[in-house]
């Protein structure tokens, strides 16, 4: 088993290795998540989730989609294009000033050991919506898409996953949606949760990060649904994270990285 405190502090670990023991970035002062009664879902522009200034340099552009492994261009739409709402949770706010363009395009893997630092954090108990502009995911062999979270493996043990489960759903319309069962808990295995196998691709590694079989993260099958289609993808922190502290940290619940169709309906 992996100690609860280690999973739910998993950027702030990585935050103080990569800042050589000062790991300042992960305080978020005053959350707005003491006793709130609800939590309004935040549109993009309001209350600090804004557009990047600029795109990320880490995902290069080439002719309007992204360099593949191969030298190719993989579509854009093959990733996240729109981020249909955002219902943070508390202490969420790591990566919210880069929103939208923090989650689309492809992963930013770190392998094994390490955790991505290209992530939105939900917050415990946020949600968020996203969709692929006209493009689809549908149901081909195997895995139709991937989820892409920040987990690594405490000593490079996959049975010791750093892990911050999400609950993902996919819906044709964004009204209905179906459900993978996701069996969050204290250790893994969590049944179909995002967010608790590392991920290994990353721009430049030759990776590709709509390979299931390579790619690392979660690969989901629509026709365990008995769907065939889906525009929407729908993501709900079910980790075990705690919102205390002073300061109270901003990277608690699910870090989103990206959502990879590996099925699309224009490829």
């Amino acid at each position: 088993m992996f100690p609860t405190s280690i999973r739910a502090s998993r950027l702030a670990v990585v935050l103080f290795t990569l800042s050589g023991g000062a790991a300042s970035l992960v305080a978020c002062g005053d959350d707005a998540s003491d006793g709130a009664p609800a939590r309004p879902t935040i549109s993009l522009g309001d209350a600090g989730y804004v557009d990047a200034a600029e795109p990320d340099a880490s995902k290069p552009r080439v002719d309007g989609g992204f360099e593949g492994p191969d030298g190719g261009v993989i579509r854009a739409d093959r990733f996240v294009t729109d981020v249909v709402s955002f219902t943070p949770g508390p202490c969420a706010g790591f990566g919210a000033a880069q929103m939208p363009d923090v989650v689309l395009g492809p992963p930013v893997g770190a392998g094994d050991l390490a955790g991505s630092l290209d992530v939105v954090s939900l917050g415990v108990d946020g949600e968020i919506v996203l969709s692929f502009g006209a493009n689809a995911i549908v149901d081909g062999p195997g895995a139709d898409f991937i989820v892409f979270e920040n987990a690594f493996y405490a000593g490079g043990n996959p049975s010791q996953p750093a892990a911050d489960p999400g609950e993902v759903s996919v819906s044709e319309d964004g009204v209905t949606w179906e459900t993978y069962e996701c069996t969050p808990g204290a250790a893994a295995p969590y049944g179909k949760c995002a967010g608790w196998h590392s991920v290994h691709s990353a721009p430049g590694n030759g990776i590709s990060p709509v390979d299931p079989a390579t790619a690392g993260g979660e690969a989901y099958d629509l026709a365990e649904l008995g769907l065939t289609r889906a525009r929407f993808v729908r993501i709900r922190d079910k980790s075990t994270a705690a919102c205390e502290g002073t300061p109270k940290p901003n990277s608690a619940g699910f870090d989103l990285d990206a959502i990879a169709i590996v099925h699309a309906e224009t490829p």
